[in-house]
């Protein structure tokens, strides 16, 4: 099946938008296929401000509606503990908001950006969107992430080689309690490794200890800058490390 054909068949969707690749394109194409098309946003405290910044954006450039739901992640004590299937509890809490204000717009079909490259054992989220019966364009229609990059360059998309960002929540060791002080300490730490040139890293959280991983070619970068990191980091944590392994070696 083609995205087009699966759009004349569901005329009228709401798009779970996250602002990554796979949604980014997947609007784009409802867009451009669909009858009527409307993006859903939820804030919550696992977004950084600058992915909300490029939702923004995209939504303007490409004269799309976009509703944005605000959202406490953190009052849900399923999601707070960490537990290893958190995602489940997150994805459910998310999509039944997006469920609700869809329903209230007028619409009753709801997709969402994963594609034929994402594994239901690697992704927990995926037994919410099952029981919420939330539709998968891309991967119905056998779209896999590079091929999805390479349709958003032949569109001339900005996201075609956008990096893969995933929630501040994943930075958390599994079992360690999220908490707001955690989430935005994370993202003081990414936002001023980006602001140093790094790209596709992250900044782990071991009880107290930042855990820097990064790119093999970015090795030297890190190097000089060691001493202005470890002075930034520490502020924030009371060890701070760099994982020997590779990001693209794993």
């Amino acid at each position: 099946m083609k995205l087009k054909k699966f759009f004349s068949k569901y005329t009228k969707v709401a798009v779970a938008f996250s602002g990554g690749v796979d949604s980014s394109y997947l609007l784009y194409a409802a867009k451009k296929y669909a009858e009527e098309v409307k993006a859903y946003y939820v804030k919550s405290e696992f977004q950084p401000n600058f992915e909300f910044d490029n939702v923004l954006k995209f939504a303007s450039d490409f004269n799309i509606e976009l509703k944005v739901i605000k959202l406490s992640v953190l009052s849900n004590k399923q999601i707070v503990s960490n537990p290893s299937n958190r995602c489940y509890f997150c994805k459910k809490q998310i999509f039944s908001a997006i469920y609700r204000e869809a329903i209230k717009d007028g619409f009753n079909v709801i997709v969402d950006g994963t594609n034929a490259s994402d594994k239901e054992s690697d992704r927990p989220g995926m037994k919410a969107l099952k029981e919420l019966a939330v539709l998968s364009p891309l991967k119905l229609c056998n779209i896999t992430k590079s091929d999805v990059r390479k349709l958003s360059k032949k569109e001339k998309m900005p996201t075609w080689n956008k990096i893969s960002y995933t929630c501040l929540a994943t930075r958390i060791i599994t079992g360690q309690k999220i908490n707001k002080y955690l989430l935005q300490r994370t993202e003081k730490a990414e936002k001023y490794l980006f602001s140093l040139g790094f790209v596709d890293f992250r900044v782990r959280t071991i009880g107290d200890t930042a855990k820097i991983q990064i790119r093999k070619e970015q090795f030297p970068l890190i190097v000089s800058n060691r001493k202005k990191i470890f002075k930034k980091l520490s502020a924030y944590y009371k060890t701070v490390c760099l994982d020997m392994e590779a990001r693209d070696e794993r």
